[in-house]
Formats: structure tokens, sequence, C-alpha cells
């Protein structure tokens, strides 16, 4: 009876295979490219996340709820508060860009003896060992203060030598070299970029060839005889310890039977004869260091290949497992500290600053710009430690790392382009109360390294994350590189039919959904997110179906469609921002008074899904689909809307006054003890005159009809002052806060050579 039982449940499974499975694998394994070692190797780099809950339809709220992320320790917290605040108050930006086009000696010397290179570093090789938050954390505040200082820290701790070797590095060289870095006794630069290929960095003609030479005092050594060209390297023209990538050859077979070994890594003493280091480029005025390098016919030893020979070829999946640090924290602390300082300092400004007799802060058209800096701020910053908390959890969401990188530096591009517009001629005068001058020039780098903007948004969020992040396809693939075709085909069996059911189900979830507004949608969240987690279940189960149409009707061809990937993208990457955004609101307490923030940008988040799939409807190239999909997911049309301009002033009314909500949304900026400093002053200002309206509308409204000198306001106080409509206390807060104002709106100006007094 059981064999019998067995054979009658299996007969639908072998009918299956026979007349569905085998015939589409079989169709699947003559039409579909062959991915590529490099293409293999960037997929299986990194960690599934949340990004496969976005991916499955039905995200689980109930476990992302549930989970803690890691805070700062004191040993972090302290740092941040000594010795981060101590080279923050040592670093002036226009001496550093302007006059001296590099920092200081003493900077330089601090941050070495203070271990700012080694925060990724164990603490037995002398590193500090901190989180990937704290590293944001130094990275973000340091921003907010000089990006070229940020730029110069955050690299060692990112893409380099010491992140490799703590990795992959042997033994030997650990020992040597990650205490060595940890005290600054060797400055690291990483060389990826070649000039003939940037963003195709798999392409890169720099090569070696296994040989046997001399080197030092030895003879007849075996191994490789470099030749390269590289650009743009951070840190390349100071740098001690070159790390470098490049397509290592062995045509005399002095390791074995293949000639290409592949993408391999090494790293080499700059003093290594024959290296060419030290030319400088120069980065939009922002001057870190930073220049090319090449070399040719350069010998090295084995020893010299991080990780040592066992490692050869594997370079390509070594350089996608750490790249995500620059992409997940270096980057998007460097974005969020430019939307922190714009959201407290231009907020401060449109309070202080006067036209037509009002603050400007209260002209809609402004207001409009400083609801997005405070809306995108919240996002970013919700983003930032949401990714940052993964990471601490072990995780190396290589999807996710693309999302942050290519939307906050968007985001920082957004905050600083209405930073700059408000503040008008302020902003554009460089000089040193010009704090915002340098964080424009500074747009275009973070928009062009780790992966081009446009690259990452029109080729590898989703065409990385539908194949990794989507629980059926990526299982589909492997089955059609299998060898053995009965292991092939069952496997391929399992995943075809699991997606089938995945892609009916996600079909009508997601017209129920839309047919409901996603009403009846279960979450256990309370008001306000419970609303704002249904509007993310169903833009998730539509994501799905758009995903696997897309796939099915366009497949390798998607590759060339970048357009409609990146609209998909678009959608992935809004669904991880708006999870963050929910994930901080609740983390922070669920404050009344930050439900304006959390609201605006939940609202700016949903548009944005509905604008990436409507175009991705408009441009669907099969035009009966679209008509289906539109149908199935926007059955009563597009209902979402950009935040309302009611919410836009709530969320401006933070940034225009002193409030614990503001505080929290700046939180991590730099506040100089200078009272001279520009920063300094503008909150100086912002409390004075906050102080003084109320006594000034007393003015205006007792004197209505008087008319006054030139000298308007001191005219007023006189006036004032000899009918008793105010005391002397009263005119001196007056007149401090006409200071203060008077101080903030200054320009910098100079001589006709451009030099100073």
């Amino acid at each position: 009876m059981a064999t019998s039982n067995n054979t009658q449940t299996q007969q639908p499974q072998d009918w299956r295979i026979r007349w569905i499975s085998s015939p589409v694998l079989k169709l699947f394994k003559r039409v579909s490219p062959r991915m590529s070692q490099t293409e293999r190797e960037a997929l299986d780099a990194g960690s599934v996340w949340w990004d496969g809950e976005l991916f499955s339809g039905k995200p689980r709220w109930r476990k992302l709820r549930k989970l803690e992320l890691p805070g700062l320790t004191d040993e972090e917290q302290a740092f941040l508060d000594g010795p981060v605040n101590q080279l923050c108050e040592m670093l002036n930006d226009w001496e550093i860009t302007h006059e001296r086009h590099d920092l200081p000696p003493e900077v330089w010397q601090f941050i070495k003896d203070n271990k700012f290179f080694s925060m990724i570093i164990p603490e037995a090789y002398g590193g500090l060992a901190f989180s990937a938050l704290a590293h944001s954390t130094v990275v973000m505040k340091i921003a907010t203060r000089s990006v070229s200082a940020a730029v110069t820290v955050m690299v060692p701790n990112s893409l380099g030598p010491g992140k490799l070797l703590m990795e992959y590095g042997t033994s030997e060289q650990k020992d040597y070299y990650l205490p060595r870095l940890a005290i600054g006794q060797e400055i690291p630069c990483f060389a990826l970029t070649n000039p003939e290929a940037g963003s195709d960095a798999g392409a890169i003609p720099d090569f070696g060839i296994v040989a046997r030479g001399d080197f030092q005092d030895k003879k007849d050594v075996l191994g490789i005889r470099l030749t390269w060209n590289k650009r743009y390297i951070t840190l390349g023209p100071v740098a001690t310890l070159l790390g470098l990538a490049f397509k290592l050859y062995d045509p005399d077979h002095l390791l074995g039977e293949h000639e290409d070994l592949g993408v391999t890594l090494a790293m080499i003493p700059t003093n290594t004869p024959g290296v060419n280091i030290g030319r400088r480029h120069f980065p939009m005025n922002i001057v870190f260091m930073n220049g090319p390098n090449s070399g040719k016919d350069v010998f090295i030893p084995m020893e010299f290949i991080i990780g040592g020979q066992e490692r050869i070829g594997q370079g390509w999946r070594m350089l996608m497992e750490c790249l995500a640090d620059g992409r997940s924290i270096s980057l998007p602390a460097l974005s969020v500290g430019s939307g922190k300082l714009a959201s407290r300092a231009v907020g401060a400004y449109a309070r202080v600053r006067r036209q037509f007799k009002m603050p400007i802060g209260r002209f809609e058209g402004i207001e409009e710009a400083l609801a997005r800096i405070g809306g995108y701020t919240y996002m970013m910053d919700a983003a930032r430690v949401l990714t940052a908390g993964a990471i601490d959890l072990g995780e190396k969401p290589s999807v996710i790392s693309a999302i942050v990188k290519y939307h906050l530096t968007e985001g920082m591009r957004q905050v600083v382009n209405d930073a700059m517009d408000i503040v008008g001629g302020f902003g554009i005068c460089l000089g040193p109360k010009n704090i915002f001058g340098r964080a424009y020039q500074a747009l275009p780098i973070s928009i062009t390294v780790e992966g081009a903007n446009i690259l990452t948004r029109s080729m590898i969020i989703f065409g990385q994350g539908a194949i990794r992040s989507h629980p059926y396809i990526f299982e589909e693939m492997s089955a059609l590189d299998e060898a053995d075709w009965n292991v092939s085909v069952q496997r391929f069996d399992r995943a075809l039919f699991g997606h089938i059911r995945f892609f009916m189900s996600n079909s009508l979830r997601a017209f129920l959904h839309g047919l409901t507004g996603a009403n009846f949608a279960w979450t256990s969240a309370g008001r306000p997110m419970r609303r704002y987690y249904q509007k993310l279940t169903r833009m998730s189960a539509a994501f799905g179906v758009l995903t696997d149409t897309t796939l099915l009707m366009l497949g390798a061809s998607l590759k060339r469609k970048e357009k409609i990937s990146a609209r998909l993208g678009d959608i992935l990457s809004y669904l991880y921002l708006g999870t963050a955004i929910l994930k901080r609101f609740e983390m922070q307490g669920c404050l009344k008074e930050d439900i304006p923030l959390m609201r605006w940008s939940m609202e700016h988040v949903l548009h944005r899904i509905q604008i990436a799939i409507d175009g991705l409807l408009q441009n669907f190239p099969n035009r009966f689909v679209a008509f289906w999909l539109r149908l199935v997911i926007f059955p009563w049309g597009l209902r979402f809307k950009p935040p309302r301009d009611k919410l836009g002033h709530q969320v401006t009314e933070l940034l225009l006054a002193p409030s614990q909500a503001r505080d929290r949304l700046t939180e991590g900026v730099f506040m100089p003890e200078n009272d001279q400093d520009t920063v300094s002053r503008l909150e100086d200002a912002l409390i004075k005159t906050i102080k003084a309206e109320h006594l000034e509308r007393r003015l205006k409204k007792e004197l209505k009809g008087y008319q006054p000198g030139y000298q308007v306001m001191e005219n007023m106080l006189q006036r004032a002052l000899d009918n008793k409509l105010i005391n002397t206390d009263e005119a001196n807060l007056i007149r401090a806060a006409e200071e203060a104002r008077w101080q903030v709106i200054q320009v910098d100006d100079f001589k006709p050579d451009f030099s100073q007094e």
C-alpha cells in the first residue's frame, strides 16, 4: 500500500516534469544567455536581507518591528564626544580647500594618533573595532564640518587594504600590516578604476604575468610582473600601501595548466621600484588627496597577493563583498551629514533672514523647499541607520547597499540644491563664512564614485535584486547550470511551479488590495503607521506582479531595457526607504512631534512608487499586458498624492524654531564652540530673533502710522522708549537680535587680488 500511495503521489509530478518542466528547461537552456563568472560572483556576493521580504509581495512587518538594531556603545559615544569633536574644532574648511589644498599637518597627525583610519580594524591589531553605525556616525559628523576631511577618514575604513586584509588576508599579512594601519604608520589606498574601464570594472586591462625574478636581495623569486594605469584613487598621492586589482595570466604555466587566472588583488608598498604615484587630481575644489598611479613591468613576489596564492582569481568576488561598505556606510553618511547641516542651518537662516519685512521662511515658495529638506533628511537618516544596523547584525546587503548609495546621494543633491536656492548669494560667494558652497561643489563626487548613479539605478539595483532577492529566479537560473540533467530538472521543476504559484497569489493579492485600498491588509501596527504599512504591503504585491510579468515578457532583453529596469529599481528602492522611515519612527518612540516628518516622507515615498509604476506601464512594450497590469494594480486609478501643502507647512515649522524634534532630526551635526563660526552665529541669531519677535510685532502695532528715518529700527526703538511702550531691557533685546541678524547675513568679500585683510 505504501508503495502504491507513493507511486500515486509521484505520478502528477512525473507527468509535470515530463510534459512541462523538462521542455521548458530545454528551451531555457537553449535561449538563455550564460552567466559569466564575473556576473555570478557579483550575484553571489553579499546576503539577501529585507530586500527579499519586499520581493515576496507580503513583507513580514512583525519581523521588522521586532528587530532590535544595535546602538552606539559607551566607547563609541565617547569617541564622538571627544576626538571627533576635537577634530572638527581643528578643521577650517576654507583653509583646507582654498589655501592649503590639503589638511594641515597637525590634522593629519591627529587623525593618525587617534586611530581615525582604523575604526574597522579589530582591537587585537590595535584598531578601534567600531560598529558600522559608529563608523557611519563619525563620518556624518565630520561631513557637517568638512567634506574633505570626511572623505579622508572614510576611505581607509571602507574599500581598501585594511578591509580586504581583515576579510581575506593571510595570518602573516594581518599580523604585519593591520597594526601598522591601525596607528597610521601605513596610509592605504585601493586602485581599481582604469581609464579604459570605469564602471565596467570587470573589464580592466591592467594585467600581471606570473614570472620569476629578483626581488630585493632574493634571487629567482616566483612572482608577478605587473603593468597598470589607474586613476581617481583617493589617498593615492600620499599612500604608503597600494591595493591593486588586475587580471593575472600564467602563459608559462608556472602555477598550473590554466593561463587566464582571473581578477586578482595585491597589496604593494608604494616604494616598490617602478610604482609611479604622487600626482594629484583636483576634484571639484574639495581637494582631498586623490590621484592617478601606474606601473610597468613592476615585479612583486607572490606573498603580495591578498590572501596568498589560494586567493588568485577571486578578486572580483572579494571586491563585490567589500564594496558594500563604501556604498552602504560611507557615502550615505556623507549625504546625511549634508542633509542635517542644511536642516539646521538653512532652517535658522530662513527664520532670521528677512525680505519684504517678514522672515523668508514664511514665503510659500521657500516653505516648499524647506519641507523637502526636512523630509528628505528624515528619510535619508532613517535609511542610514537601518542599513548600518543590518550590517552590525551580520548582514552584507548588496542590493540594499546599491539602493542607499543611489538614493541618499541623490537626496543629498536635492537637499543641497534647495539649500542653495534659499540662501541665495550667501551660498554662491565662497569664503570662510560660506558653509554650503563646498557641499554644493562636492555633489558630483558622491554621484560618481562607487558606481556611477546612472549605472546603479538603471542596471544594478533591479538587475542584481531581481536575481538575488527574488524567491525563485536565482534557483531557476542555478538549475540551468546544473550538469546532472536529473538534478537540474528536479530543481527547475520545484522552482518553476513555486514561481507560478507565487505569481498567481501576488496577482490576486495586488488586485484585492487595489480594490479595497489595502484597508484589510493585516498589520499589528497602530495609528498613524498602520495605513502606511498597509499601503506598502499593497505596493510590494504590485511590485511582485510587475517583476514577474516583466521578466516573462522581456527575458534576457531586459538588460538592454535600462529605463524599465530603472523604474523597477525605483519601486524596490522606495519600498525600502518606506520601511526605514516607519522603523525609525517606531524606534524613536512614535513621538507626536515627529509625525509631520514621518508622514511627509511616507507620502513622498508612496507617490514616487506610483510615478515609477505609471511610467513603467506607459512604456511597457506589450500594450495589452500593460492594460492588464494597470487594471490589477490600480483598479480605481492613481490614488497616491504627493505631500500636501499643509503637511509641508508643519515640517517647515519644525525647522524654523528650536525644538526637540529639530534636535532629533539634526542629531550628529557638529556644533562649534567658537561663537564666531557661521553655524554658531546662526543658532545664536535664531534664538535672539525668536525672543525679540513679539516685541517687534508690538512696536509695529503700537507705532502704526509712524514713519521712521533711515535708521529704521533704532528710530523705532527710540520712539517706543520715549512713549514708554518698551523698557530699556526690551530695547536691548531687539538690538541684540538685529545685530545677530546683521552678522548672519554678511557675505565674504576680499581685496581685489582675493586676499583678505
